[in-house]
């Protein structure tokens, strides 16, 4: 099973839990558990970064769209058969292109 589709499966099942850090961030960014659930398990949930070497274990960077067509960024883990939101937020169209591509620093 590809991640996209092991990620849509978890958040179907509620098999997913979110750290202190990510409802910290879903709250100062005004993002309702549902708009995060239609994001990862939407048909438009793509990965955009992948961090395979990450000190704290494999994490990703998703881009999914919540049903008001509202992007959302999620950085994700897997520990065990759960997903880890380690933390969303609102893209900043300042700092991404089309939401997938991160602007270069001037």
């Amino acid at each position: 099973m590809d991640l996209i589709a092991k990620v849509k499966e978890l958040v179907k099942n509620g098999k997913y839990r979110m750290t202190l850090h990510a409802e910290i961030e879903r709250d100062a960014d005004r993002i309702s558990m549902g708009e995060i659930e239609d994001a990862l398990s939407g048909e438009r949930c793509e990965l955009i970064e992948d961090y395979p070497g990450d000190p704290r274990g494999h994490s990703f960077l998703l881009l999914g769209f919540a049903i008001n067509g509202q992007p959302i960024h999620a950085v994700c883990a897997f520990h065990e058969e759960v997903l880890v939101i380690i933390t969303v937020y609102r893209p900043d169209p300042a700092l991404w292109i089309n939401w997938r591509v991160r602007r270069q620093k001037t």
